[in-house]
C-alpha cells in the first residue's frame, strides 16, 4: 500500500500516517527507491491500534500514557507486551468507571441525607482511597477547590464530607473541567448559599445541572474507550498468531 491507501482505509490524513511512523506508532516502512513508502497489513493494523487509542481523551491518572505505551510497544512489533499493557489499561479505565458511578452515587446519598460521619482520614490514606497522588490533592487545595482541618500537629485531617468532595472534584476532573472552571462553579453555589456545605451545594440546580451533564458524558466516553481496548487486544491477538 502507498501512504495515500493506507490513509483512506485507517481514515486518517496521509501526514497523519507520517508522523505515526515518525513518532513509532508504526513498524518502520521500507521505501522504495523512487522515495514511496509501501505498507503492509501489520502497518495498517498498528494504525487501527493508534486511532482506537486515541479515539477518547482523558486527563485523569496517566490514561493518556498508557494509551500511548500500547501504541508505541504495537510500534516497536512487541505486541505481546503491547497486549499486556492493553490489559492493564482495560482494568483502569473500569475503575475510573467504577468512580465515576460511585460519585454520582454519593452524591445522590448526600441530597437525600443530612448527617455527617464522624470519622477522620489522614492525607495518605485520602490519596490511597481515591487513586490519586498526595500532590494532585494538595494542589487542588492550594487552587482553593477545597478547605481541610487540621491537628494540633498541622496534620490534615479529613472528614468522610471532605472525601466526597474531593470524589466529586476527581470526577469533575475527569470530565475535562479546568481547575478554574471548578473554583468558578463551587464559587458561583456558594455565593448564592452562604456558608454552604456539600449537602446544601450538590442540591443547587447549577450543580444538578453540571455534575450529572458531565458524568454522563464521562461515563460513555470509558465505555466507548474499554469497548476500543478490547478491539485493541483482539488486532494484537491476530498479530500474534
Amino acid at each position: 500500500m502507498l501512504t495515500n491507501e493506507i490513509a483512506k482505509k485507517a481514515n486518517v490524513h496521509p501526514n497523519t500516517v507520517r508522523l505515526y511512523e515518525k513518532w513509532g506508532y508504526i513498524s518502520p516502512v521500507f521505501r522504495k527507491q523512487n522515495g514511496y513508502r509501501i505498507y503492509t497489513e501489520i502497518h495498517l493494523k498498528q494504525m487501527y491500534i493508534a486511532r482506537l487509542a486515541f479515539n477518547q481523551e482523558f486527563i485523569q491518572n496517566n490514561l493518556r500514557k498508557m494509551a500511548t505505551n500500547i501504541v508505541r510497544l504495537s510500534g516497536q512489533g512487541n505486541f505481546k507486551e503491547s497486549r499486556k499493557a492493553a490489559l492493564t489499561y482495560l482494568q483502569f479505565l473500569q475503575s475510573e468507571y467504577d468512580y465515576a458511578k460511585k460519585a454520582i452515587q454519593i452524591s445522590t446519598n448526600i441530597m437525600q441525607s443530612n448527617t455527617s460521619s464522624p470519622l477522620i482520614f489522614t492525607h495518605k490514606m485520602v490519596a490511597n482511597h481515591l487513586q490519586l497522588t498526595e500532590e494532585t490533592i494538595r494542589n487542588w487545595e492550594r487552587n482553593g477547590l477545597f478547605k481541610v482541618n487540621r491537628d494540633t500537629q498541622n496534620r490534615r485531617q479529613y472528614t468522610e464530607e471532605d472525601v466526597q468532595k474531593l470524589l466529586i472534584i476527581r470526577t469533575l476532573r475527569s470530565a475535562h473541567f479546568s481547575l478554574t472552571s471548578i473554583l468558578h462553579l463551587f464559587q458561583e453555589i456558594e455565593a448564592l448559599e452562604h456558608g454552604a456545605d456539600i449537602h446544601t451545594l450538590l442540591n443547587t440546580p447549577k450543580f444538578k445541572n453540571e455534575f450529572y451533564h458531565v458524568t454522563d458524558e464521562l461515563e460513555l466516553n470509558l465505555k466507548q474507550a474499554m469497548k476500543d481496548v478490547c478491539s485493541i487486544i483482539h488486532i494484537l491477538d491476530q498479530l500474534q498468531t
